[in-house]
C-alpha cells in the first residue's frame, strides 16, 4: 500500500456497482484487507467482476477480491476503519478507548496474528455460523454459577475448551458471577457464543461480555496466562475445529495404555448415568468416548475430571460432537 486506503476510498470504489451497506477494513499478516457488504447479491458479483485485479491507485494497490463466508458484518462504530452506511448515528469510538480495534489488530481484537491462520485452517476459510469475527472484548462475565460448587479450576476447565485463558476472578460481592479473560476477542466470542444457556450444577448459565476490558491482578485473581493447561498453545486449528456447545459426549484423551471401561466408569460414574462407552487407539494412544445420559452431566464430568489423573496419566477431556458410539 503506497497510499492509505480508508473507508472512503473503498466506498467511492465499489459504491458504483450498488448500494454498500457496511465496510469493515483490518491488517492481518497477509496484510491490509477488507469486507464489504452490498445491499444486493448481484451488486457484490457485479463489483467483483468488474474490479477484480485491477488497480485503485495508478500502478499500485491492485485488487485481489474473494467472496466472503460472512453472512452479515457487525459494526459498531462508525470512522475510518469500519462504517455502517444504514446507520449513521454509531459513535466513531467506544467511550474512554481509542478507536475501535479492527479485525485483525495484533494484540486485541480479531485474532492475533498468530492465531489467524489457525482459524483460517480450521473452519475452511469462514467462520462457524453465528460467529463474526468482530468482536474485540476479551473477557466475559459468567452468572448464574452454583457458588457451593464452582471454583476457578472448573471455570478453568470449561472455558478453556474455547480458547487460552488469561484469568479468572470470582466476585465477591456476588458469589454467583465469574469473570473469565479469554486470550483474545475471537476466543471469547466462540466461549459465549457456545456456553451461553449451558446447564452446570443445576444452574443455566449465563455467559456474556463483560464491561472490563481485562481482570486487574489481585490477591482474587487466578493466573493462567503460563499454564500448561492452555489447550491453544498446541494444535490450536484442531482445537478450533472441535469448538462446539456442551454433548451427551466426552472425549478423552492421553490415557494410560493399560486402561480398561471398568476404570474410565469407576473414575467419571458419581456425575450422572453413563450410557455407553468405547476405547479405543488413535496413532497408538489409548483414547475414549463416554456417553452421559444429558449434557449437564457431561458438563459437569469434564469440569471435575479434565487434567485429573487417573492411573499415573493427567488425562484431557472434551466434548465429542458425535452423535452415538
Amino acid at each position: 500500500m503506497l497510499y492509505p486506503i480508508t473507508v472512503e476510498v473503498l466506498h467511492q470504489v465499489f459504491s458504483p456497482h450498488g448500494y454498500v451497506e457496511k465496510i469493515v477494513t483490518f491488517q492481518k499478516s497477509a496484510g491490509f484487507q477488507a469486507l464489504i457488504q452490498f445491499q444486493l447479491r448481484q451488486n457484490a458479483v457485479a463489483a467483483r467482476n468488474s474490479l477484480q485485479g485491477r488497480n485503485i491507485y495508478d500502478g499500485c494497490c491492485q485488487l485481489d477480491i474473494q467472496f466472503s463466508n460472512l453472512e452479515e458484518l457487525q459494526v459498531n462504530y462508525n470512522n475510518e476503519r469500519s462504517r455502517d452506511f444504514t446507520s449513521p448515528s454509531l459513535p466513531s469510538e467506544q467511550k474512554g478507548r481509542p478507536s475501535q480495534p479492527g479485525y485483525g489488530d495484533a494484540g486485541v481484537g480479531y485474532p492475533q496474528m498468530n492465531n489467524a491462520a489457525a482459524i483460517a485452517a480450521a473452519f475452511g476459510g469462514g467462520l462457524p455460523p453465528g460467529i463474526s469475527g468482530t468482536n474485540d472484548r476479551c473477557t466475559v462475565l459468567a452468572s448464574n454459577l452454583n457458588p457451593d460448587r464452582i471454583d476457578e479450576d472448573k471455570l478453568f476447565n470449561l472455558f478453556s475448551l474455547y480458547g487460552n485463558i488469561v484469568r479468572i476472578k470470582l466476585l465477591r460481592n456476588k458469589p454467583d458471577h465469574a469473570l473469565v479473560q479469554m486470550g483474545d476477542g475471537f476466543q471469547a466470542e466462540l466461549a459465549v457464543h457456545f456456553l451461553k444457556g449451558a446447564t452446570l450444577f443445576g444452574k443455566r448459565l449465563e455467559v456474556n461480555f463483560s464491561k472490563h476490558p481485562n481482570i486487574t491482578m489481585g490477591a482474587e485473581t487466578h493466573e493462567y496466562l503460563n499454564s500448561n493447561l492452555n489447550r491453544f498453545n498446541r494444535n490450536a486449528a484442531k482445537n478450533y475445529r472441535y469448538c462446539c456447545s456442551p454433548t451427551k459426549m466426552i472425549h478423552l484423551s492421553t490415557l494410560p495404555q493399560d486402561v480398561t471401561e471398568d476404570e474410565i466408569i469407576s473414575h467419571l460414574e458419581e456425575h450422572g448415568n453413563i450410557m455407553n462407552t468405547k476405547v479405543f487407539e488413535m496413532n497408538g494412544k489409548k483414547q475414549a468416548l463416554v456417553l452421559f445420559q444429558s449434557e449437564e452431566q457431561a458438563t459437569e464430568a469434564l469440569v471435575c475430571k479434565h487434567a485429573t489423573t487417573l492411573a499415573d496419566s493427567m488425562i484431557r477431556i472434551s466434548f465429542s460432537q458425535l452423535q452415538s458410539i
